[in-house]
């Protein structure tokens, strides 16, 4: 099964020569079951010192990196005093500037940082990639003599601790597998917000705001990475009104690629747009004064979720119990049509041409009014 990626504007783009997402996939493709095949196979030591330094894989969309973050703070808490590296793709580093205390977060594709990976010594070295090969490939190459990793297909033989992978768990628990062979266990509660702003996001978050004077909001991002995943601006439009109408402020968020939309969802003074401005840290901070986030199955949905913020959310061709937030103040509605979800990630393009997401905007709206009374009740 292909992984996609969930977009969003990315953040603060750090130094280095960078490889495209699309490059990589590529590049996955064409040598990552080779060189599967030809580097020989990891064995676990017969004893190992406690570890304290971390090396921990993340490419792929904002999302997976979001969803990562609980178990990177359970492996701080196991480990007190460890050294956590991280090494992401530039569209998801920024999201791990809301897990504090990582030693440093370098480039997955920048071949200058993933040399500095090569030349560092670690304990442990986790790939959290679910499916591609790469990821394994160099966790097998870094410097370290110990690594876990998912073994959904032959890359599994490249780690000293392969873990099982299944569709079946909703994806924050299946970040803690990898964690497993450290003796490190899951959280009893999924829904407890994990999320942790960075300095000056809150201020950034409150300029970009004071048109709406202190009132309350919710936000709204009608952004989609694929054209199953779109609601329509009219739908959208209707949740907006209604909104209004009922006395609550509507704020549209998301990143440059939204922000036309935002432009037509705002006229008339339905709503603010702030579509397309300050970057992902500010935009994580409008959420977490919002009441209520409306999206779909996105990057956004899992940083409100992971910031404590109530959740309506949109699920057609993806998983939602893989994937929508968990907890009485997240709702979720799925698409009635009998072949959907057809991938329990949302890749797999639909030859009909069928709108997977058909929740009625009345009943949505309903959905954010009940969520925005718990939220306001005192």
């Amino acid at each position: 099964m292909n992984r996609p990626a969930l977009s969003h504007a990315p953040g603060p783009v750090l130094e280095g020569v960078a490889l495209k997402a699309t490059l990589l996939k590529r590049l996955d493709a064409a040598v990552g079951p080779l060189l599967t095949r030809l580097l020989p196979k990891m064995g676990l030591p017969d004893s190992l010192p406690s570890p304290l330094r971390f090396l921990v894989i993340r490419p792929g969309g904002i999302g997976d990196a979001v969803l990562l973050i609980p178990a990177l703070r359970a492996l701080q808490e196991a480990f007190p005093g460890c050294s956590i590296d991280l090494l992401a793709e530039s569209r998801n580093a920024a999201a791990f500037q809301m897990c504090p205390g990582l030693n440093r977060v370098l480039r997955y594709d920048s071949l200058p940082q993933v040399a500095t990976v090569l030349r560092t010594p670690y304990d442990v070295v986790i790939d959290s990639e679910q499916w591609y090969r790469l990821s394994a490939v160099l966790a097998r190459l870094v410097r370290s003599r110990r690594s876990i990793g998912f073994c959904t297909n032959d890359r599994g033989r490249l780690f000293t601790d392969p873990v099982p992978y299944t569709l079946d768990d909703y994806e924050l628990l299946s970040f803690f597998r990898l964690l497993a062979p450290l003796g490190v266990q899951p959280p009893r509660d999924t829904s407890a917000p994990f999320l942790k702003l960075p300095a000056g996001a809150k201020e950034g978050a409150r300029r970009l705001l004071a048109p709406l004077e202190g009132k309350f909001f919710v936000a709204v991002f009608p952004g989609a990475s694929i054209p199953e995943k779109q609601w329509g601006e009219d739908n959208f439009r209707q949740v907006a009104e209604g909104l209004v109408a009922a006395g609550i402020a509507v704020v549209v968020v998301g990143g440059d690629d939204a922000r036309a939309v935002g432009e037509r969802l705002a006229r008339g003074g339905v709503a603010l747009n702030l579509a397309g401005k300050g970057g992902l840290m500010e935009s994580a901070a409008v959420l977490a004064e919002a009441g209520v986030l409306l999206s779909g199955d996105s990057g956004l949905l899992h940083i409100a979720a992971g910031l404590g913020t109530a959740t309506v959310s949109l699920f057609g061709p993806s998983d939602a119990e893989k994937w929508a937030p968990k907890g009485e103040r997240h709702i979720k509605f799925t698409s009635s049509l009998s072949c959907a979800p057809c991938s329990r990630y949302g890749t797999i393009r639909c030859s009909d041409g069928a709108c997977c997401l058909d929740a009625v905007p009345s009943e949505v709206t309903a959905a954010m009014l009940r969520l925005c009374e718990k939220d306001r009740r005192p």
